[in-house]
């Protein structure tokens, strides 16, 4: 399996972005995407995730209200949604994929991980 994430850049405090993350090769219903990120000087922390069957969600309190995480079955693609974006979310967004529908919040349980895309809120 690969996953290719992108949509990163640079905006400004209160502006948008969308993160894409597709998955090729072998795929199934049950599994499990999360969204993590890494700023500069911390470590990887957990964003948002989604389960595969059954779609159901979960959040970091620190993006609730403000970030949405969703999926194209057909596409093999999960996105996230940033909006009302703050300087506190400037990292490296790392989308992962794990085997078994849990989304966990700890990325040592996930089996597979995109490149990162960087995303920078600065005015």
């Amino acid at each position: 399996v690969q996953l290719q994430a992108s949509g990163g850049g640079a905006v400004q405090p209160g502006g948008a972005l969308r993160l894409s993350c597709v998955a090729s090769g072998r795929t199934t219903n049950d599994a499990a995407t999360g969204w993590f990120r890494r700023a500069p000087g911390k470590e990887r922390e957990f964003v948002a995730g989604i389960r595969w069957s059954g779609g159901n969600t979960y959040y970091a309190d620190s993006v609730k209200g403000r970030f949405t995480i969703s999926k194209n079955s057909a596409k093999n693609t999960v996105y996230l949604q940033m909006n009302s974006l703050e300087p506190e979310d400037t990292a490296v967004y790392y989308c992962g994929l794990r085997w078994g529908s849990t989304v966990h919040r700890t990325s040592q349980l996930y089996n597979y991980w995109g490149q990162g895309t960087e995303v920078t809120v600065s005015s």
